[in-house]
């Protein structure tokens, strides 16, 4: 068992991915706060229901778990959630936060509460989370933390700015806590799961498509969990501030920003010393979903 008495908390963990990963997890010995909200797509009707129904089935087969019913958008829900850990299990080794929620709109067409709504969930939702985890890691100068992303964020996607501007965010503040958080040997990384769930159910259609390259197919959310169960794992204790696809049976490395073509101008540059060098020397890096 790779996690064998490690303690987890995980986001989003009463259905799809979070689920499956929840259940992995404990499979491999974790101890589990399955922590789910039980609303919606849109956010509405939250139930304990779906938290329970997965501390049930952990416990059934054999595993440790309790529910956490609280809105991880709350920053104090955020220090809730990670104080039932230690309340529980008297340490913290593992964060997973999956929790997200959909508002689609065009940007020309978007309420500010469908901005505001996305982003509080899914990356303020991550720092709520990580600022009272952290500290945790810390003091105990170990743990693992894995941040879920899209190709949405790192691509473009004209249907949900919101949600990819979150997702994009998210990858910002996970090199920016692996950094922060290296020499305490608490290690930071994104996934970017390309499978079947409410999720990209909801988002069907061109929007998946277009995020899809050439005989590629959505996976499963049981899929994604290895990859999870791995990074959290003292194998993976050498990998940090990376992102990673799972997409059915293939795993891919994303690669880390980078510069790919400089030019220096003789003194300070003018508007028509832009345009003369730009086709020839500067160019673009054409967007994906523009090809």
């Amino acid at each position: 068992m790779m996690l064998k008495d490690k303690v987890a908390i995980i986001t989003g963990a009463g259905r799809g991915i979070g689920r499956s990963t929840a259940l992995l997890m404990a499979e491999h010995g974790a101890k589990v706060v399955v922590c789910d909200y039980g609303v919606s797509l849109d956010g509405s009707a939250p139930s304990s229901e779906p938290a329970n129904a997965v501390v049930r089935e952990i416990r059934e087969r054999g595993g440790t778990a309790v529910a956490a019913v609280d809105d991880v958008g709350s920053f104090e829900a955020g220090q809730r959630i990670v104080q039932l850990a230690l309340d529980s299990f008297g340490r913290l080794d593992c964060l997973i936060h999956v929790a997200g929620i959909l508002r689609e709109r065009m940007i020309f067409n978007m309420a500010e509460a469908e901005w505001d709504d996305v982003i509080r969930v899914h990356l303020k939702g991550g720092f709520n989370l990580l600022r009272f985890a952290t500290p945790v890691m810390r003091q105990q100068r170990s743990g693992s933390i894995v941040l879920f992303t899209s190709r949405s964020g790192l691509r473009g996607a004209p249907g949900v700015p919101n949600y990819a501007a979150a997702k994009m965010g998210l990858v910002g503040l996970a090199r920016s806590t692996a950094q922060a958080m290296a020499k305490y040997n608490v290690t930071v990384n994104c996934i970017v799961p390309v499978a079947f769930s409410r999720m990209t159910q909801r988002m069907a259609g061109p929007m998946i498509q277009a995020g899809l390259g050439a005989g590629e197919e959505l996976g499963l959310p049981e899929d994604v969990a290895p990859l999870v169960v791995f990074l959290c794992s003292e194998a993976a204790r050498h990998v940090t501030g990376q992102v990673y696809t799972s997409q059915g049976n293939k795993l891919a490395l994303w690669s880390q920003p980078r510069e790919i073509r400089t030019v220096y101008a003789e003194g300070r540059w003018t508007p028509q010393g832009i345009a003369d060098i730009f086709e020839s020397q500067l160019g673009q890096d054409e967007l994906v979903r523009f090809k």
